[in-house]
């Protein structure tokens, strides 16, 4: 079984007498453990939409959103929200941190707000920074941080509830370069040697290059997928590609 996929998602914006946006016409993906999927595309293909609906924050107008097997698209408002806090991790380009909180804080905010105890909280907090490199920074807040510095803690608090899926939208989109680097090396060693599962949204062909599997979208649908290097030499010969991966699984 998949961690998640979905199967004939569409997804489209305008009411009776308005102009009908078709933003996603019949995306299927398919996301296995312990992997990193990639999506690029241009502005108004599709991508974040997409990314809105794997998390459960927007529901499409048909087609199925199967998390370890379960349809996001038939849950109530109420049953989506207690998914995304207990099994999805999000990371955001903003970082999204609470300014007057610490690192430790930060990350352990989730946990104490879902009823468990600070104490746990907080030890549970140390063990995600240590895992992001991040331990030297834990009593820091985060004006005192550099932008990946607060990325890095913005995953550890993404990781802190253990879900089964971590999205990330843009994760380097604010980051120089160098930040940037480190942010990916960071991801990948989570899939590599961690076996998290990780769906990310980037325009940065070089962040891309570290996925197992990335997807190209184009107005909608799905142009390209498939190795990096595939899709890549495929975006410059103008050849759809469709991966072969899960036929012999």
């Amino acid at each position: 079984m998949y961690v998640l996929e979905t199967r004939g998602l569409k997804k489209d914006y305008g009411g009776e007498g308005e102009v009908c946006v078709h933003a996603l016409r019949g995306v299927d993906i398919q996301v296995r453990k312990g992997e990193l999927l990639a999506i690029m595309g241009p502005s108004g293909s599709g991508k974040s939409t997409l990314l809105h609906i794997l998390g459960g924050v927007e529901t499409p107008s048909s087609g199925q959103v199967l998390l370890e097997g379960i349809d996001l698209a038939t849950m109530s408002d109420d049953q989506r929200t207690i998914i995304r806090r207990e099994r999805i991790g999000f990371i955001f380009q903003s970082f999204n941190l609470l300014p007057a909180f610490t690192a430790e804080e930060n990350v352990a905010l989730p946990l104490e707000l879902g009823g468990m105890p600070s104490g746990e909280a907080r030890r549970r907090s140390a063990e995600m920074l240590r895992m992001v490199g991040m331990s030297h920074r834990r009593g820091h807040v985060p004006s005192t941080m550099s932008g990946g510095e607060q990325q890095r803690v913005a995953i550890a608090r993404a990781l802190v509830m253990r879900p089964a899926l971590l999205l990330a939208d843009e994760p380097t989109g604010n980051l120089d370069s160098a930040n940037g680097r480190q942010v990916t090396s960071l991801l990948r060693r989570l899939v590599t040697q961690e076996d998290h599962t990780i769906v990310m949204v980037t325009h940065d062909a070089g962040v891309a290059a570290q996925a197992d599997r990335l997807i190209r979208l184009r107005d909608g649908i799905e142009e390209s997928n498939g190795h990096p290097d595939a899709v890549f030499s495929a975006v410059q010969s103008q050849q759809p590609v469709r991966s072969c991966l899960f036929k012999t699984m």
